[in-house]
């Protein structure tokens, strides 16, 4: 029986995951050499279909190297700047790592947004919330509006390192963008982006009446939410493999 793309993309997620975590604890050290994909299958019980799709993965974020005719191995990557490079932010377990970062630097972010953002300020960022809600209407993405409508609070606080880390991380600041969200968390489209639009309304409105506290709050339930579905996500995920 083939495996619908669905199931194979939420089993290689998951070998990507192990993988992942066996390269960064140490385990597996630049210029190592990965099982073969035979051992991959028996050590995860998955297909070789899944097993080549997670390798595809480690590729494309530079994790691995494939030298056709001898094996994949691990390769040695420097970090830079912050060391938030968009693409080694990979898995589940990735993502939510930086939503725990971004809890912590946004919620301030917000607070710091609402006192010090100016008329024309609060006319783009209301901007951005039109454009994510009408895309999101039209049944279109709304990930680059939703990029914007955060990296303009963070420019309405006059911080400019709170601008750095958000530009740094790029599209991975926003989850959908990284991972199909909805399907992952098992729920529908519609009412995924429902509330995914309210919650970026409360954090609008409360800068635009200008109450840090408020905004503070609106951000932190915003992340945290969004934390809380994918933390569900990942236990569906692991349970799969086991």
């Amino acid at each position: 029986m083939v495996l619908p793309q669905r199931k194979h993309r939420s089993l290689a997620h998951g070998v990507v995951e192990q993988v992942t975590g066996i390269i960064r604890e140490g385990m597996l050290k630049p210029g190592d050499k990965l099982p073969t994909e035979s051992s991959l299958m028996t050590q995860y019980g998955v297909s070789r279909t899944v097993v080549r799709e997670a390798i595809s993965h480690l590729q494309a974020a530079g994790l691995v190297q494939t030298r056709h005719g001898i094996g994949t191995f691990v390769l040695d990557r420097p970090q830079s700047g912050l060391g938030l490079d968009a693409e080694n932010i990979l898995t589940l377990r990735d993502v939510l790592s930086i939503l725990e970062l971004r809890i912590g630097v946004e919620t301030e972010t917000a607070g710091l947004a609402a006192s010090r953002r100016s008329e024309d300020q609060v006319d783009e960022l209301a901007g951005a919330l039109l454009e994510m809600q009408q895309a999101m209407a039209e049944g279109r993405s709304a990930v680059d509006a939703d990029k914007r409508f955060h990296l303009l609070i963070a420019q309405a606080t006059g911080n400019r390192y709170f601008v750095d880390i958000l530009e740094q991380l790029g599209n991975a600041i926003i989850p959908r963008a990284r991972l199909d969200t909805p399907k992952l968390e098992q729920d529908k489209p519609a009412d995924f982006l429902e509330r995914v639009s309210r919650e970026h309304d409360d954090i609008y409105r409360a800068i635009e009446r200008r109450d840090p506290e408020a905004a503070r709050a609106a951000m932190r339930t915003h992340l945290s939410n969004s934390r809380e579905r994918l933390v569900q996500a990942q236990r569906r995920l692991e349970g799969a493999l086991n």
